[in-house]
Parts: C-alpha cells; sequence; structure tokens
C-alpha cells in the first residue's frame, strides 16, 4: 500500500491531472448552467415552449392543496367558500421549488410533481419561474373557473390535468407544446 500511495505521490507533483487519474482522482466535470434567452429571463409570462412542463406543475399543486384540504374535513367533500380559497392559495404559493434545467439543448421545467430530469444537470430556480407559475395558475382559475375545476379534480387528477392541460385549448396540445411530447412520454426517454 505505502509504495503505490509514495508512487502516486512522486507522479502527481511533477506529472500533474494525468497522474491524478491515474492514482484514482475522480474526474473533474464541468456541468454549464442552462443558457436562456432574453424572453426566458426577463419576459413575465412563462415561454410557449414551457407551457405544458407548468400546466403540470399546476396541476400537481392543485391536486395537492385540495387533497390536503379535504383531509382535514370529515365530509371530503369541501364547501364552495373552501376550495375557492384553498385555489387561490394554492395559486399564491411561493413557487420557489420549481426551476428550469437544459437537456440535450432543450429546456425543461423542473420541480415537485414534473418528472424527475438528469441528476447532474444545474437547474435555474427563483428569478421569474414562481411569478410566471403564478401567474399561470390564476389565469387557469380564471379561465375555466373554480367551481369546474373542483369537479374536475373530484373525477381524478388525469381529469384535472385533462381540463387542464390537454385538449384543444391545452397547453400540452402537440400544436401547442413546440412539438415536444408531454413530459410523462419524455420520463420514459430519459
Amino acid at each position: 500500500m505505502w509504495p503505490v500511495l509514495a508512487l502516486c505521490l512522486v507522479l502527481s507533483l511533477p506529472a500533474g491531472t494525468g497522474a491524478e487519474e491515474m492514482c484514482g482522482a475522480p474526474p473533474v466535470h464541468s456541468i454549464p448552467a442552462p443558457q436562456l434567452s432574453p424572453e426566458e429571463r426577463l419576459s413575465p409570462h412563462m415561454p410557449e415552449s414551457l407551457h405544458c412542463d407548468a400546466c403540470q406543475a399546476i396541476t400537481f399543486q392543485i391536486e395537492e392543496h385540495l387533497r390536503k384540504a379535504e383531509g382535514k374535513v370529515s365530509k371530503k367533500v369541501l364547501p364552495e367558500s373552501d376550495y375557492m380559497e384553498v385555489l387561490e392559495r394554492s395559486c399564491s404559493q411561493s413557487w420557489e421549488s420549481y426551476g428550469v434545467q437544459e437537456l440535450n439543448g432543450v429546456k425543461r421545467l423542473v420541480g415537485p410533481g414534473l418528472p424527475k430530469q438528469e441528476l447532474m444537470s444545474v437547474v435555474v430556480t427563483g428569478g421569474p419561474w414562481p411569478g410566471r407559475l403564478s401567474k399561470m395558475c390564476h389565469s387557469y382559475v380564471g379561465e375555466w373557473g373554480e367551481a369546474q375545476i373542483y369537479r374536475a379534480h373530484w373525477r381524478g387528477p388525469d381529469a384535472l390535468q385533462e381540463l387542464l392541460c390537454h385538449g384543444d385549448k391545452g397547453a400540452c396540445a402537440s400544436s401547442k407544446a413546440g412539438g415536444l411530447p408531454p413530459a410523462k412520454a419524455l420520463q420514459n426517454e430519459l
């Protein structure tokens, strides 16, 4: 053991990093941060290419908030005033756990309720992403209405996602998603 350690030490002095690799030191890799366009950095709106991911994140958060609220009441069905308050709270949350990462030149939103992406990548969180998600969430509630969203929630998570994200007006409709497959399909590829 001592002769091998001494050899590694002697080789590393004049040879530099090549000797470190021979002696078992892990190679150093550089992982670049996502390269964001001016729109992605500065616009108050969610970039079109991320609408589908954002819709899925919003659906997940709405479902989570409604389930928690229903778990606190004995009847399981929330009165209108309660589910309206829960939907407002779910849209007004901080959204700080969401961000964007770039894999093979494709930017994807990451966070709770979205498929796990590559572990060895940089995720840019904070900045404009929380405000964009909150704004989109409020627009969905305004467009569809609290009662329709709550009815879809009662039919199940797939029904709520179908209402908000798919269909003719949905953010995940193939023509609107910029040709990207829905996140579930992409998850299988990664």
